[in-house]
């Protein structure tokens, strides 16, 4: 850790005088759970496995370090000592049995050294046996879904979208200290607890990580893939997709909101009762008034970054809705689009949302902007249309076998 300190001291001192940039980068304060101004290291970790990594990683750079200075100061003294000027002959020899035998063995005994130092550290980063708490994150174009699936917690489900508004974004108002790294949901975990990530994507692969819990894992469609991390310290932590996943790939931060035991389980006891608070009366009779309100909600926190707040859309991605054929024409058509995405495009299946988040939106998108059906999609046209797809599968089903 020495060394590190070292490196950011030293980086402190180096980059006031860059001159006009270094003034503007004063002007930025450090990110709580983030990225800090003049960061040049790695962030300081909160668990054992990001501190086996950050070790690890001055190990390594200390090796090539010392590999670079070796190689590079016999070359430059063997041009510098044996140059021509100085009267020196180049030698007469074609074969070195011992330098062949030195330049095959070496390496391979600095590569046996630096795995034997890693594997430890790589053994322990896949080994997500035991955990108390066990969480999905579903990747979405261009969100995250979290289900709790075991442990204190259990049944919690929640969608967690980039917080920072569009203003800011756009450039019309001044960015906020969490800027492009903050969410309206976060995923909230105790601290000194073993907690199990399973990851998978709904759409293309996105790729979940936080720095600090030196955790980084893909988000493959049809695959469920697992990491773990054990956070040591209380306090909010945060992260990005890391792997390219479209349009708004930036738009998809990560954030993990450790808290103390008791915390924990308050917060638990809170988000069962929001849930229930939250869940919708089956038998309720909607009027479109209401589907409308309600689905405005769920297009801003759903659709909003691809078809735009104006229903326009960003072709030839992402086309717009306000005009639109499917959007205009019989119910049936938008519902399964819906329910079922559009292969070979990035339109994703929104099965996620429930029978009356997905009927809201649909009213919404048929009597918003352009659009002026007058209809209303209700919660029991989503639900048929699932049992009707279920039937088809069934019947395909049962053709195969």
């Amino acid at each position: 850790m020495g060394v590190a300190k070292w490196i950011n001291k030293v980086a402190a001192a180096a980059v006031p005088a860059l001159g006009a940039g270094a003034a503007l980068a004063q002007a930025v304060v450090d990110m709580p759970g983030g990225p800090a101004v003049r960061q040049l290291n790695l962030p300081p970790p909160v668990t054992g496995i990001a501190s086996q990594i950050y070790d690890l990683h001055f190990v390594m750079l200390g090796i090539c370090a010392v590999i670079f200075v070796a190689v590079f100061g016999v070359m430059f003294y063997s041009v510098f000592a044996h140059r021509k000027s100085k009267g020196h002959k180049p030698a007469d020899f074609h074969e070195s049995t011992a330098v062949e035998i030195a330049w095959t063995v070496v390496p391979m005994i600095i590569v046996i050294v630096m795995a034997a130092l890693a594997t430890k550290t790589v053994l322990a980063m896949k080994d997500t046996s035991n955990a108390d708490i066990t969480i999905k994150a579903t990747g979405y174009q261009w969100k995250w879904g979290y289900d709790y699936v075991k442990g204190e917690g259990e049944g919690i489900s929640f969608f967690s979208s980039l917080s920072t508004p569009r203003e800011q974004i756009e450039g019309k108002a001044p960015k906020g200290v969490n800027y492009m790294l903050e969410v309206d949901n976060e995923v909230v975990v105790p601290v000194g607890r073993k907690i199990r990530i399973l990851t998978t994507a709904q759409d293309v692969i996105h790729a979940w990580m936080i720095p600090a819990f030196g955790v980084k894992q893909d988000a493959i469609p049809g695959f469920i893939r697992d990491t773990w991390f054990k956070a040591e310290k209380v306090g909010v932590y945060r992260g990005q997709c890391a792997e390219l996943c479209g349009k708004e790939h930036g738009f998809m931060p990560i954030v993990v909101n450790v808290k103390t035991e008791a915390d924990y389980t308050k917060w638990v006891e809170e988000q069962k009762k929001l849930m229930a608070a939250k869940m919708d009366d089956p038998n309720k009779q909607w009027t479109q008034a209401e589907l409308i309100a309600r689905g405005e909600k769920v297009y801003a926190a759903t659709c909003v970054a691809c078809h735009q707040a104006s229903g326009k859309g960003t072709p030839p991605a992402f086309p717009p809705l306000d005009g639109a054929k499917v959007v205009q024409g019989p119910k049936d058509n938008p519902i399964a689009v819906l329910l079922n995405g559009r292969q070979g495009t990035a339109m994703a299946s929104f099965k996620s949302l429930s029978d009356v988040e997905l009927a809201a939106v649909l009213t919404y998108t048929r009597n918003s902007w352009g659009n002026k059906t007058g209809d209303a999609v209700m919660p029991a046209d989503i639900k048929a249309a699932k049992a009707w797809d279920a039937a088809k599968l069934n019947q395909l089903s049962a053709k195969a076998q």
